[in-house]
């Protein structure tokens, strides 16, 4: 008798120790579960770069839809170039830890240090350079008289397309020449239309790096000039 007693005395005590074993993993993987780092919200840089990545895809994808509703002979090839930007696109997307896929259409937000209307600019807040002259960094300074204001408020990205610094518009025709002016760095860049897009202007890869702001895929504020 007092053996059995022993050995049921032996069982109980592997029992409570086996359930003390489960109940301290458990105990130790909600400690995990709940001591995990949640992600970094992003930087203010991060986020102007991916809400640009967004725009420049809203804009490219508008195109394509615009071009299914009203084909013409050129339509397909040109659809065919703007599904190789957007998957470029989403590549940057991917690469600068922004919500791959993520679209936006380009914002037309009331921009109240620009100059109220088209014609001549006042003040000496944007410098002018020739119609023809190379995109530089402007000092201040003023000059010449500037080309007309146009696309009020409208912010600019890129169309990410390769090739010679350009831009593609949906208001001027292919030849027209736009000077655009990042007011929060002071650089311009005037370049020629070439092709058609979902906004009033898209610089390709080229000509939005002369006058974007470092780790920037949008510029908020941004005066645009039809010029010669």
């Amino acid at each position: 008798m007092s053996r059995r007693r022993t050995l049921g005395t032996k069982k109980k005590i592997a029992l409570l120790v086996s359930a003390a074993t489960v109940a301290g993993g458990g105990v130790f993987v909600m400690a995990s579960t709940s001591n995990a780092t949640p992600p970094a919200p992003k930087s203010a840089a991060e986020s102007t770069a991916c809400l640009g990545l967004a725009t420049a895809l809203g804009n490219n994808e508008k195109f394509i839809a615009d071009q299914q509703a009203n084909p013409d002979a050129q339509s397909e090839a040109r659809i065919a170039n703007r599904q190789a930007v957007i998957e470029e696109i989403r590549r940057k997307q991917e690469a600068s830890g922004c919500a791959v896929g993520e679209s936006a259409q380009d914002s037309q937000a009331a921009q109240p240090s620009q100059p109220a209307q088209g014609g001549q600019q006042g003040g000496g807040a944007q410098p002018s350079q020739p119609a023809q002259s190379a995109p530089a960094e402007n000092p201040g300074g003023g000059a010449a008289a500037s080309g007309q204001q146009v696309c009020n408020g409208s912010t600019v990205t890129l169309s990410g397309e390769d090739g010679a610094p350009a831009a593609s518009s949906n208001q001027f025709p292919a030849g027209t020449k736009l000077k655009v002016t990042n007011l929060d760095n002071n650089k311009s860049t005037t370049v020629e239309v070439t092709s058609v897009s979902g906004s009033c202007v898209l610089l390709n890869n080229a000509a939005f790096e002369q006058v974007r702001e470092p780790g920037k895929f949008l510029i908020r504020r941004a005066v645009i000039e039809k010029v010669g």
